[in-house]
Formats: C-alpha cells, sequence, structure tokens
C-alpha cells in the first residue's frame, strides 16, 4: 500500500468520524417557517394567544449539566433588540419543553427551572408583536448546553446578565430561526 494511499485511507476516516457525528439539534412540532397567531404576544396592540412552541432537543455534548432557552428578536427598532424569553437551570435530564410552558402559572416545566424577566418586563414567554408596518422581524430561539447545573441566577435578572452568564457556561448551541409580520390594519 502507498503512502499516499494510506494518508488518503486515514483522512476519509477522520473526516467521517468528524462530519457523520449526530449534532446538537433543537426542533419544533409547533414552528414552521414563520410564527403564527399562535406564538403572537397577546397585548402591546397585538391580539395572538401568546402560546410558546413545543421545542425538543437532542445530542447535547458530553458533560452537559443543564440546559438554558432564549428567543431574541435582533430586527426590534430598539437599538439593541428584544429577547422575548429567557429560561434556564433546565435539567440535563430535560429534552423537551411542551406547547404553552412559557406560561408561568401552567407549571409545565421541572421544578427549579427559571424564566426570568422579558424586555416585556414580564417572567414567561412573551411572543413577537413587532410594529405594525415594520416588516419581517426574525425570532432566534435557541438552546444552550451548559457546564453547569445552577446559573446562580433568579426570576429578576435580566436578559443581558443571563446573555453574560450563558456565554461564559455554554458548551454548545443549537436554534431555530422563525419570522413574523404584523400587517397595518
Amino acid at each position: 500500500m502507498t503512502k499516499s494511499f494510506q494518508i488518503l485511507t486515514v483522512l476519509i476516516a477522520l473526516s467521517t468520524s468528524v462530519f457523520g457525528q449526530n449534532t446538537f439539534t433543537l426542533s419544533s412540532n409547533d414552528l414552521g417557517g414563520q410564527a403564527t397567531i399562535n406564538e403572537e404576544f397577546n397585548g402591546f396592540g397585538c391580539t395572538g394567544e401568546n402560546q410558546s412552541p413545543q421545542l425538543s432537543w437532542k445530542n447535547a455534548p458530553v458533560g452537559t449539566k443543564s440546559f438554558a432557552i432564549t428567543m431574541y428578536d435582533p430586527d426590534a427598532p430598539t437599538g439593541s433588540g428584544w429577547w422575548h424569553w429567557v429560561v434556564f437551570d433546565i435539567p440535563a435530564s430535560t429534552n423537551e419543553f411542551v406547547s404553552g410552558a412559557g406560561n408561568t402559572e401552567l407549571n409545565l416545566t421541572p421544578e427549579g427551572v427559571i424564566q426570568s424577566i422579558t424586555d416585556y418586563g414580564a417572567n414567561g414567554y412573551g411572543g413577537p408583536c413587532p410594529p405594525e408596518g415594520h416588516g419581517l422581524h426574525q425570532y432566534i430561539i435557541t438552546v444552550y448546553a451548559l457546564k453547569t447545573d445552577k446559573l446562580g441566577l433568579n426570576e429578576s435578572t435580566n436578559p443581558a446578565v443571563v446573555g453574560y452568564y450563558l456565554w461564559n457556561n455554554t458548551l454548545a448551541k443549537a436554534s431555530i430561526v422563525t419570522y413574523y409580520q404584523r400587517s397595518k390594519k
């Protein structure tokens, strides 16, 4: 066997093991390319059902001790985007949130999960509600695999501080992007 053939064989084996691995993945049975009236916020002039989508994730990296979820709109006309959902201290044994889990009154998340304040000034999920006529906004829903079981924060912690702690503790993350716009009435 020639040396170049041996090297080629090793490279093929390495690429299969590296690229053939299952990756950390987030999916939803509720979301497609665009959010609907089901996810839309109910307030600020919006009349949606404000129901957080079903989410499931798989193939978390080794060493994952907890998860976090965020939903962010970078297109909000604020200069800093808009945080719609900030959830953390999700046990590593959890791999799904059911539809409506963002409603803190329903207690649909595991014990100890914290849903901190959003840019709406409330805890839990706050759906899309872009300004009328502002065009399509993108909503990035991200699940984070974390190297710590608790962030040491509470339900009053603002999204920027939570983001800082996520940045310092993330092993991997996976996202879904969906879009939504309000038409002028």
